[in-house]
């Protein structure tokens, strides 16, 4: 019998290069437990398809999960002309194939200005959206008729890496509720031929422009081995995923009112969304200041 896990309280950040073959929630339950932390989430899922940088946060970082899930992001996405699956990707049933015509660069540039900007974008029927309170892949799964809801999202730019054939290698850059399958799909019928993604990697999400990523096998090869100074080398602390914010630094009495979720005002600081923290540099929490300089506390952290 294995020995009980003794979970602990962790607060922290961990950039996981998450495998492929795996959903994000099982990567995140892995880690926690690799980490022995009582608390964890994840910052927006990855398909069991893709891999690269998956955001985990323990412990009060948590409190900045949703955070970062609205950030923009970055993937590397392989695309399959002349099939269409009912996943959009290579993970799904094969539905339709059809012959790829003869694309030259300038017919597919005018395809993918199409689908960037602000852009309205149908999901995937086999997707984590709730409709009724269930996702659509739990209601596709039971084989019912979906109509997969659209929605307003942002795709700043697509870039082609290399064009095969019925092979495309494009990079997306992009805003929070974009489905990469999405674009592979509508892309493949403004060709006329169809198309799915067969391979997909995050490359990262604000604020981890550069991040130093760390896969499960290696932290199952630090934990398993007790290197407990090393695995936790990797748990970035939670001030790392406030850098984005424009920081409000309080003296110890603010600082203790702030905490107890009391008002401040200060004509100086900057209107809008801040990082606070006390004068050690201990995050406090997130706050909304006012055009008149009033601080309101919005997220508060127990460091």
């Amino acid at each position: 019998m294995r020995p009980r896990i003794q979970f602990r309280h962790l607060d922290g950040i961990v950039l996981l290069d998450k495998p492929a073959g795996m959903s994000s929630n099982t990567a995140l339950q892995v880690a926690r437990r690799l980490f022995r932390a009582d608390k964890g989430g994840h910052t927006g899922s990855l398909d069991p398809l893709a891999t690269g940088l998956l955001p985990l946060c323990f412990g009060e970082a948590t409190k900045i999960a949703g955070l970062l899930l609205g950030a923009a992001k970055a993937y590397d996405a392989e695309v399959r002309l002349g099939m269409t699956t009912d996943t959009d990707d290579a993970d799904g049933a094969l539905l339709l194939e059809r012959p790829v015509p003869e694309i030259d660069a300038a017919r597919l540039q005018q395809a993918l200005a199409a689908l960037t900007g602000h852009v309205r974008q149908r999901a995937p029927i086999y997707s984590a959206l709730k409709q009724g309170g269930e996702p659509l892949y739990v209601k596709a799964r039971r084989g019912e008729v979906i109509e997969a809801p659209e929605r307003d999202v942002h795709v700043q730019s697509i870039e082609v890496l290399a064009h095969d054939g019925p092979r495309l290698s494009l990079r997306v850059t992009c805003g929070s509720g974009t489905y990469i399958r999405s674009i592979a799909r509508d892309l493949g019928e403004a060709l006329g031929c169809g198309g799915h993604v067969t391979a997909l990697r995050r490359l990262w999400v604000e604020p981890f422009r550069n991040p130093r990523m760390i896969g499960l096998d290696a932290l199952r090869t630090l934990a398993e081995r007790g290197d407990e100074a090393a695995l936790l080398e990797w748990l970035l602390p939670l001030a790392d995923g406030l850098v984005d914010f424009p920081p409000v630094l309080l003296e110890p009495e603010h600082a203790r009112r702030f905490r107890m979720g009391q008002r401040l005002r200060d004509a100086e600081w900057p209107a809008g969304t801040v990082a606070v923290y006390d004068q050690e540099k201990v995050p406090v929490g997130l706050g909304q200041v006012d055009a008149s300089g009033l601080l309101a506390p919005q997220r508060l952290f127990n460091l």
